[in-house]
């Protein structure tokens, strides 16, 4: 199992709002970059709204970033797209076999070890901004367009 695609998808969106600041972002236009619909659009923006990541207003399309892209990490959109609870990336099977050695001590041996690795992960998104990601989405088109030429 992965991590939820909500959490891609968030930071493509607001990359994409970025990107398109002179125009408008509307969900249907979002959609297309992301290739799905405009519904499941609107329910992650919606996400990114109650986090104060973006400005949507009722009855206008289009959506603005509500932080400066160094303001806004990658562990903000992963929180506002609920990938996960805190300490809960790793679940641990239930109901091991209590009359087995392992059964008996599995959880808590191994229940450590995932919080930290849940821990590193959420220290590397961060320290991982939005402006970080526009920048590197800008230079891998500039690659792509050079190499065509």
């Amino acid at each position: 199992m992965s991590i939820s695609s909500r959490f891609s998808v968030g930071i493509h969106i607001l990359t994409l709002i970025e990107l398109n600041k002179d125009d408008i972002s509307s969900s249907e236009r979002l959609a297309k970059s992301v290739n799905t619909n405009p519904a499941m659009i609107r329910k992650i923006m919606g996400m990114l709204k109650k986090a104060h990541l973006i400005s949507v207003r009722p009855g206008v399309a289009g959506a603005t970033l509500v932080k400066g892209l160094a303001e806004i990490s990658l562990l903000d959109v992963y929180k506002a797209v609920h990938v996960v609870k805190d300490n809960e990336l790793f679940s641990i099977h239930d109901n091991p076999n209590p009359n087995c050695i392992v059964g008996r001590n599995i959880q808590e041996t191994i229940d450590p070890i995932f919080i930290s690795a849940q821990r590193a992960l959420e220290q590397v998104l961060e320290t991982t901004t939005l402006d970080q990601i526009v920048d590197d989405v800008l230079k891998n088109e500039a690659l792509k367009v050079e190499s065509e030429h």
